[in-house]
């Protein structure tokens, strides 16, 4: 239940990213593709930390985190990845 919590924070975290970009700099690819790159390394150190607490508080080993670790940073990050290629990759209208 954690792993989908924290993986919905992402995507949460994610749209943020975008509005604050829509919000502070105006309509456009340029913003939105920069608030894509921005997101990922804020989404490693978080993902980092939460490893970390789950290493150092919950108890579990570094060999069981890191499945977790790798598919809740994996997947929100893919999706900014996505989304900035085809921000920057595509042509208006396709």
């Amino acid at each position: 239940m954690h792993t989908l919590m924290v993986l919905v924070g992402g995507f949460v975290l994610l749209f943020f990213c975008q509005l604050l970009a829509r919000v502070f700099a105006g309509a456009g690819v340029k913003p939105m593709a920069k608030a894509e790159l921005f997101f990922i390394p804020l989404w490693l150190v978080i993902t980092a930390v939460n490893m970390w607490f789950g290493i150092n508080r919950a108890g579990y080993t570094f060999i069981e985190e890191l499945p977790v670790f790798l598919l809740v940073f994996t997947v929100p990050a893919a999706a900014a990845l996505l989304t900035w290629w085809r921000l920057t990759h595509l042509k208006k209208g396709n």
